[in-house]
């Protein structure tokens, strides 16, 4: 129990750390704003534009504004500092989105499908989750199905190396779905708790590649019609609405029961997952704080949105 505590107060930490240079600057600059004793229609305007600059995005920083206004309306609320915690609650019921709550079936296997665009962060993110359920004590495997790039599966073996996870792979070039196949297979056979699927980083405009994704779905499921357990994409902070376009491509190709927003301590505009949460309804599991093995961290919505408008 006090290790649990322990790793969600390593987790808050991290979350903090990795959204400083969003809080220095648009949540920073909204955060000021609140110090105004007053709020009248033009700070409103400046909140507005501020959560845009930050990725949030027009539809949904529309429907933060409305929202919280009608709440300080209703309750007819006076004072900034409450305003401003009106605004939080609100960021927070946005990114509460209900999901699939990625906890581990016990004493079965638990395929993991991890997709997502090339230059994502997609194969770090792997060996960063590999090494997450390592600490839970579980058994991990990795299956190499990025097989379109020879690069693809060394990266992942140098990565099952440094983690201690084995990786299960087949030379370049080879069927996806073998490979799938295989390491289903040896999770099996192994008695391994989790089994990590890589996938090409696949372009979200190829019918065709799309079309692959599905067919390795299909091959899990064979297996055990209900795998795959999770689906996770993988998706850049940095690319903010972009990120967005890809995730929706993801969602109707595939499905996806989780995103792992990496690289959220790269960018000033880490407003981008509210976007997701609001426009896509798929919650975010996990976020990037680093570039290290220990570099993940579960995502808390309120530690979030404390940590932004602090």
């Amino acid at each position: 129990m006090f290790k649990r505590f322990w790793k969600k107060q390593e987790s808050e930490k991290k979350i903090d750390e990795s959204t400083k240079r969003t809080r220095d600057s648009f949540f920073g600059q909204i955060t000021r704003l609140f110090d105004r004793k007053e709020l009248d229609e033009s700070t409103w305007d400046e909140i507005e534009e501020l959560l845009i600059q930050a990725d949030v995005g027009v539809e949904t920083t529309e429907k933060l504004i409305e929202k919280t206004r009608e709440q300080v309306k209703r309750n007819r609320i006076n004072d900034s500092q409450d305003v401003k915690e009106v605004l939080e609650q609100e960021m927070v019921s946005l990114l509460n989105v209900d999901g699939h709550n990625g906890e581990l079936r016990l004493s079965l296997l638990n395929v993991i499908l991890v997709i997502g665009v090339n230059g994502t962060g997609k194969t770090t993110s792997i060996a960063k989750l590999a090494k997450y359920y390592q600490e839970q004590g579980q058994k991990v495997i990795l299956a190499a199905a990025d097989t379109f790039r020879a690069a693809a599966i060394d990266q992942l073996r140098i990565w099952g190396d440094r983690v201690g996870a084995p990786v299960i792979s087949h030379q370049p070039g080879a069927d996806p779905g073998a490979v799938v196949y295989d390491g289903f297979q040896a999770a099996k056979s192994r008695s391994a708790d989790v089994l990590i699927v890589d996938t090409a980083g696949r372009l979200h405009t190829k019918f065709n590649l799309m079309e692959e994704l599905k067919k390795i779905k299909r091959v899990l499921e064979k297996q055990d019609p209900t795998a795959p357990h999770q689906v996770l994409l993988v998706l850049d902070a940095t690319t903010g609405q972009n990120a967005l376009f890809q995730a929706r491509h993801f969602a109707e190709a595939i499905g996806v029961t989780g995103i792992v927003l990496a690289k959220l301590d790269g960018t000033a505009k880490g407003g981008i997952a509210f976007a997701i949460a609001d426009q896509l309804g798929i919650p975010i599991k996990f976020v990037g704080t680093g570039e290290k093995l220990e570099d993940l961290a579960e995502f808390d919505p309120e530690v979030f949105v404390k940590s932004l408008l602090r």
